[in-house]
């Protein structure tokens, strides 16, 4: 038995590792991002309320899983999904559709809900047993707190998605990202969850960071070899990143946001440190105030 879980940057697999290292079982952590941004550019399914394509998603998840049951000779896939527990991925209809387009129709076992669901090749081949699987259906999970109770399992993660695609405000940071950049940098994604995002009118991204935490984040994920990245020379204020193909009028705005958007004084000439791809230089600017760009922000 193997068992299997995904990253990308929309969804981790720290729930997952957590409840193996619980259970002493031995996981696969694999991460699906190129695939995963070919299929999300374009789901056959369509999206979501917002940027989740999540039956093509789970469809790309099984098809990937049972290259792997080919490639080792194992029998069949099983997962833990639940028949009407969430409204789009796991109606009886969504749950063919996955099991259809994953390429291995009849050969994804979801014991908890089996009884229910057509008869599996597992099934009919007394791999296993359809009598001793459930029927567990609907949005509630009282029976499946009664299992892990029944199987000593006490500590396990509240009810949640977790996916970054079903949140209003990141997706329209990533259908904005789709239509003015041809990325698949997989830390341009990452970019998406920190900082105040602004597209101006010229087309430029500039991020600006809010938290010392997001400053982090803006300089672990930036690309040295293409973005600026901009600091208050010796003065505590905000990172600054303008991507790739600012011109020098966008940099030097971009400077004036990040004296704006810090405790500098009003009216002075603040220095400003660039980063750029290749080179490192100071500038002085006054700052602007950012209500000015509240317009752009996303």
């Amino acid at each position: 038995m193997a068992l299997i879980t995904f990253e990308t940057p929309f969804f981790s697999a720290a729930k997952a590792k957590d409840a193996a290292r619980q259970l002493s079982l031995p996981l696969r952590v694999l991460n699906i991002t190129d695939a995963y941004l070919t299929m999300l550019r374009d789901p056959p399914c369509g999206y979501g309320k917002n940027m989740n394509p999540c039956m093509d998603c789970h469809a790309l998840m099984f098809r990937t899983a049972g290259g792997i049951m080919r490639a080792e000779g194992a029998d069949f896939l099983f997962s833990g999904e639940v028949l009407g527990q969430r409204p789009m991925s796991q109606t009886r209809q969504s749950l063919r559709y996955v099991e259809k387009h994953s390429g291995y129709d009849g050969y994804i076992l979801r014991p908890l809900s089996a009884r229910l669901l057509m008869e599996t090749m597992p099934e009919k081949e007394s791999l296993v047993h359809r009598e001793q699987l459930l029927d567990i259906s609907g949005r509630g999970r009282k029976r499946q707190m009664a299992l892990a109770r029944e199987f000593g399992i006490t500590d396990y993660p509240a009810p949640a998605g977790g996916c970054l695609l079903t949140d209003v405000g990141y997706s329209k940071r990533l259908k904005d990202l789709f239509d003015h950049e041809d990325t698949r940098r997989e830390s341009d994604f990452h970019l998406l969850k920190y900082g105040r995002h602004l597209r101006l009118a010229s087309g430029a991204k500039i991020i600006v960071g809010r938290t010392f935490s997001d400053n982090k984040f803006l300089e672990e994920y930036h690309d040295p070899s293409k973005d600026h990245l901009l600091r208050l020379y010796q003065r505590p204020g905000p990172i600054v990143l303008v991507t790739a193909g600012a011109d020098s009028a966008t940099v030097r705005l971009a400077a004036s946001l990040c004296v704006g958007y810090s405790k500098a004084p009003q009216n002075t000439s603040v220095q400003v440190l660039v980063q750029a791809p290749g080179r490192e230089e100071r500038i002085p600017v006054l700052g602007v105030s950012p209500d000015l760009f509240k317009r752009f922000l996303l």
